[in-house]
């Protein structure tokens, strides 16, 4: 067990809950306590506040752009649209950056940004219009810059207002050639990338199968089997909840029992239909009419049905000193950043639950957003120079043996077979190496370090050391 002492009586805030996950961590490693801070420690914080004339009048607000580490660039993170924002949470965010692009080996410090405002409370064009003036604001200190820092979508942000930055920093910086790769999870026909929208959600399914690949890591969560028939409650149903819902019980055969939204609560013991949920939800039709489940009032308390697997992918600190003890699940898969509070942590690690951090779980988003930035500065598709010719040489292997072996193919085989691999199949396949590489990073920590016990603290153990060796070979 760890000698760090987890206090066991107050619930800490986001940012306490990170950095006590990361002592936790840092505890079992032979660094200088110089070297630790320096890699715990938020480099800068930017506070922004800017006005914009609306409806007749000037209304300001505040924006903040966290900098955690630099010791990579550019640095990387979303920026997030929402009334709860606030300096405490972008550092946290920016710190979990940092420390999931190590896991995953990006070539990336880590960043966030947000904007007090509540995206629902303007109309589109003066959304674009508080959008570009916020980019002005930071382009104007490098907060977004192709080789500095590089934002993406996050929480009430997506491909509309990544639209809208891209456009304002190239009318700012008209002699950037790369003035595309400003921003990630753009729209494609903007440069970005296929696959991009669904890459979390895509990500923590990937995460979930390599989980189900290690007989020792299931028997631990017991659980048995694939993922075919196990029973899901999954909270929130936004961009990363509703694709990592889909992918799993469309093409894993899992069964989403619960799904736990703001509007309301849906069960469905033989499976609720994801597809059919999301399209009434955007609908904008009462939740209570839906006929795929039994519809509930609101109730977080529903994170408590009894499952195989539960799916946080909504706020941080939804599992917390209130509910820990009455979590019914085996498994646990964070796909939201910070669901599972630091004394949570502890709480559901005692009881035996197995938690695949966030820090794995949700890194998918930046993955993509990484190939996404690649192909920017490269200024070319994937997939541009080598399908046909993939293609040519798939055809004439299957012609040949055809002809020689007297073998005889379907057309659907060869259709198939085929096929060169187009720009979504290469960023699936990356993003598949992706997950399975950085999971068999963390078990191979756990192998090494037993007392480490758990996989969040195997994970920012394996981020940490990355980190370090980058800052000794350095010279610091």
């Amino acid at each position: 067990m760890s000698n760090i002492t987890q206090p066991n009586s107050k619930e800490l805030g986001f940012r306490e809950s990170v950095d006590l996950m990361f002592n936790r961590a840092a505890s079992y490693m032979d660094l200088s306590p110089k070297l630790i801070e320096k890699i715990r420690v938020c480099n800068a914080t930017y506070t922004v506040r800017f006005g914009v004339k609306l409806r007749g009048e000037v209304h300001t607000f505040t924006g903040y752009r966290a900098v955690h580490s630099e010791h990579k660039e550019p640095v990387k993170g979303g920026i997030r649209y929402s009334l709860d924002v606030n300096q405490n949470e972008v550092e946290a965010l920016a710190a979990l950056m940092t420390y999931k692009t190590a896991l995953v080996d990006l070539p990336f410090g880590g960043s966030k940004g947000g904007l007090c405002i509540n995206p629902h409370d303007w109309d589109e064009d003066e959304l674009e219009r508080i959008t570009r003036r916020f980019t002005f604001e930071l382009a104007r200190r490098d907060l977004i810059h192709p080789s500095l820092n590089v934002p993406a979508p996050d929480m009430g942000t997506g491909e509309r207002e990544m639209a809208w930055m891209v456009d304002e920093y190239r009318r700012l910086n008209n002699t950037n050639i790369d003035a595309n790769a400003c921003v990630t999870g753009k729209p494609v026909h903007l440069g970005g990338i296929a696959g991009r929208t669904e890459a979390t959600g895509r990500g923590v399914q990937y995460a979930l199968q390599e989980f189900f690949r290690h007989p020792e890591d299931k028997k631990k969560a017991g659980l048995r089997g694939d993922l075919d028939g196990k029973k899901i409650v999954i909270q929130g149903l936004g961009n990363v909840g509703y694709h990592a819902a889909k992918f799993l019980s469309e093409q894993d055969g899992a069964k989403v029992i619960t799904v736990v939204e703001r509007s309301g609560v849906i069960r469905n013991a033989k499976g609720i239909n994801i597809e059919a949920l999301k399209q009434h939800i955007l609908e904008d039709r009462p939740l209570s009419d839906f006929k795929g489940g039994t519809v509930t009032p609101p109730d977080t308390s529903a994170l408590e049905d009894s499952c195989d697997i539960l799916i946080p992918a909504a706020l941080e600190g939804t599992i917390n000193l209130s509910n820990a003890h009455n979590i019914k699940t085996k498994l646990i898969i964070e796909a939201a950043n910070g669901p599972v509070t630091a004394m949570a942590d502890k709480i559901l690690r005692d009881r035996g639950v197995v938690i695949i951090p966030d820090m794995y779980a949700n890194a998918g988003g930046v993955t993509v957003s990484y190939f996404e930035w690649v192909k920017n500065v490269n200024h070319i598709r994937f997939g541009r120079l080598q399908r046909r010719r993939d293609e040519g040489k798939n055809m004439l292997l299957l012609n040949e043996l055809e002809q020689r072996g007297n073998l005889k193919f379907s057309r659907k085989f060869k259709s198939e077979y085929i096929e060169g691999a187009d720009e979504i199949d290469l960023v699936r396949a990356g993003l598949d190496d992706t997950m399975r590489g950085a999971y068999n990073n963390i078990r191979e920590a756990l192998l090494e370090r037993p007392e480490l016990e758990d996989l969040r603290t195997a994970a920012f153990y394996t981020a940490i050391n990355d980190i370090a060796l980058h800052y000794r070979s350095i010279g610091l």
